[in-house]
């Protein structure tokens, strides 16, 4: 079986960035979010939706894509953020703010996903498992993902009892254990269920 080829663009003889999130999911830390502007002619065998790469592949990409893109930006959102505006609206406002920054101003926006709201005049059209789909998104993946997994290593060294070198604050059973043992920190989102209903009724 061929396996199907990601696209270039959506939106031929226009400049187009590919933009996702990573870590919506997660119990703790910030969501990230990037933006890039590939070459209309951009192909790579390896480039793929984040989540079906393995971590080195991951990172073996990240360099490709900045050193290849003709613009990229990432952003993040603070845990904070998110409790103040829900997670939905922060994934949002990352992405936004990641547009803002690139160097080029794109003149159409692919978003991963159903929905969005924009803060800007740029036309978007949002692509259900876009990242599997455009090479644009599949590298916004990349790098939100990548630099979303350098930061919860950063704060992993000051909160190792969670394990975050691994788990990157996805809520893993292990996770939740350590919430219920050593309660929450700082990075926490507290708008999220942080204990599952077998972890608050095994006390």
């Amino acid at each position: 079986m061929v396996k199907s080829k990601l696209l270039s663009y959506f939106k031929k003889n226009l400049i187009e960035a590919g933009c996702d999130e990573a870590g919506r999911g997660c119990l703790a830390g910030p969501v990230f979010a990037a933006a890039v502007i590939l070459p209309p002619d951009f192909e790579n065998e390896i480039l793929n939706d984040s989540k079906k790469l393995t971590e080195k592949q991951r990172y073996k990409l990240r360099p490709l894509i900045e050193k290849e893109a003709l613009a990229w930006a990432v952003e993040s959102v603070s845990n904070e953020k998110i409790d103040e505006v829900n997670i939905l609206n922060a994934s949002f406002l990352a992405m936004n703010m990641a547009v803002e920054k690139l160097k080029i101003q794109p003149r159409h926006l692919l978003i991963d996903g159903n929905r969005f709201r924009t803060q800007s005049k740029i036309p978007f059209t949002c692509m259900i498992k876009g990242d599997g789909r455009f090479f644009s998104i599949a590298a916004a993946s990349v790098l939100a993902k990548t630099y979303r997994d350098d930061f919860m290593e950063k704060i992993h060294a000051d909160f190792p009892d969670f394990n975050w070198n691994n788990n990157k604050g996805y809520p893993t059973k292990k996770h939740r254990e350590a919430i219920k043992k050593f309660g929450v920190t700082k990075y926490h989102r507290m708008s999220f269920r942080l204990l599952n209903e077998q972890l608050e009724l095994d006390l």
